[in-house]
C-alpha cells in the first residue's frame, strides 16, 4: 500500500443536519437535568465513541447513537463557522 498525498472528499447529507441538531438539544437538556456538564460529556463521547458519557435519561444515549460521530462533528463545525463569519 503506497502513500497518497491526496485530499479525500467527505460529503454529508444536509437533510440530516436538522435531525442531528435536534438530537444534540435533547442530549444537552438530559445531561443538564442530570447535573452533568453537557459540553464536557458530549466532547468525551465524540472523542472516545463511548456511549457511557451520555445518560439513558430521556433516551439520550439511544438518540445520539443514531448518528455517526463524524455527522455530529460536521454539524457542530458548520454551525460554528457560519456563526463566525465564514461563508460556506
Amino acid at each position: 500500500m503506497g502513500y497518497k498525498d491526496e485530499t479525500v472528499r467527505f460529503d454529508f447529507d444536509d437533510s440530516r443536519k436538522k435531525e442531528v441538531s435536534e438530537t444534540l438539544a435533547i442530549v444537552h437538556r438530559a445531561l443538564e437535568e442530570k447535573g452533568y456538564n453537557p459540553i464536557n460529556q458530549i466532547v468525551g463521547y465524540l472523542l472516545s465513541g463511548d456511549p457511557a458519557y451520555i445518560p439513558r435519561y430521556r433516551d439520550a444515549r439511544n438518540l445520539i447513537r443514531r448518528h455517526e460521530r463524524d455527522e455530529v462533528l460536521e454539524v457542530l463545525i458548520r454551525f460554528y463557522l457560519e456563526n463566525h463569519g465564514v461563508n460556506l
